[in-house]
C-alpha cells in the first residue's frame, strides 16, 4: 500500500528551505517543451541541481510530477484566461481544490486588489480548510497586507510590474525590501533571472526566491542570446568600401 504524502507545515518549510531555490518549471505555451515529460525532467534538473522547490502549473501536470518526486516541496498554480477578469493565477475554488487533490504542498492565488470571481480571502481561506500553505502572489504592500490578514503564510513579489502598463527588465527590490521589513515569509519572484539578483534577493530578506524562465523557458532566454548579439553586430562600423 503507497504511503501516502503528509503536507508540510509552515515550520516544516523553514527548515527545509536552506538555500531558498525554487524553480518554476513553466514551459512556453504550446513550445517544444510544452509536454509532461519534458516539466518532469526539468523538474528532476532542478533538484538535482540545488533548488528546493518546484513552481508547477495546472493540476494534472502537477499531479505527475508529485508520482516522479514524491518528497519535493511543490507550490501549485492554475493558470486561466477569463473573459471577466484580468486575474490569470488560480482564480476559482475548483482550482484550489484540484491542485490540493493534485499533492500540492502550497498553493498560490493572485492576491491582487482586481475585479475577480472569488473573493481573495475565499480562495486563502479555503487553502487553509484543505491542510494547505497559502502564497499570495503579490504586486504591491497593499496586496500582500490583504493576504496576510486573510491568512496566506507566504506573500511574494510575483505580480509587480504584470498588472497594467509597460513590464521592467529588474526585478522589484523596492517591493520586496518593504514586504521583508513587514512580513515573516516573502517570496522574490518576477524577473530574477541572474545568481547575483536571487543572492541579492536573500540579502535583502527573502525567504525564497522562484526563478522561471531563466531556467526553464529555452526559446526565451535564447532569444535573449541572439537579440544581444544582433545589437552588437548593429552597433558595429561598417567597413569602409574597397575602391
Amino acid at each position: 500500500m503507497t504511503k501516502k504524502k503528509v503536507t508540510p507545515t509552515v515550520g516544516d518549510l523553514d527548515d527545509r528551505l536552506r538555500n531558498g531555490l525554487i524553480v518554476s518549471c513553466q514551459p512556453v505555451d504550446h513550445g517544444p517543451m510544452d509536454d509532461d515529460e519534458t516539466v518532469i525532467r526539468l523538474a528532476r534538473a532542478a533538484i538535482a541541481g540545488g533548488a528546493e522547490g518546484l513552481r508547477i502549473e495546472g493540476a494534472a501536470r502537477l499531479q505527475k510530477v508529485r508520482c516522479a518526486l514524491p518528497d519535493a516541496l511543490i507550490i501549485g498554480i492554475v493558470k486561466r484566461d477569463l473573459e471577466n477578469s484580468p486575474v490569470r493565477i488560480t482564480p476559482l475554488s475548483e482550482d484550489v481544490q484540484a491542485l490540493a487533490e493534485a499533492g500540492a504542498d502550497v498553493i498560490a492565488v493572485d492576491a491582487t486588489d482586481r475585479v475577480r470571481p472569488v473573493p481573495t480571502f475565499q480562495l486563502i481561506e479555503q487553502i487553509n480548510q484543505l491542510g494547505k500553505i497559502a502564497m499570495g502572489d503579490c504586486s504591491s504592500l497593499q496586496d500582500a497586507e490583504g493576504a496576510f490578514a486573510a491568512g496566506a503564510a507566504i506573500v511574494g513579489t510575483t505580480l509587480s510590474g504584470y498588472t497594467g502598463g509597460p513590464v521592467p527588465a529588474e526585478p522589484d527590490f523596492a517591493l520586496l525590501r518593504t514586504l521583508c521589513s513587514k512580513f515573516p515569509r516573502v517570496m522574490a519572484e518576477g524577473r530574477f533571472n541572474t545568481p547575483a539578483d536571487c543572492a541579492e534577493a536573500r540579502r535583502i530578506g527573502a525567504w525564497a526566491v522562484t526563478v522561471g524562465t531563466a531556467i526553464t523557458r529555452t526559446e526565451v532566454v535564447a532569444e535573449w542570446f541572439a537579440q544581444a548579439m544582433q545589437d552588437s553586430t548593429n552597433s558595429m562600423p561598417h567597413e569602409a568600401s574597397v575602391i
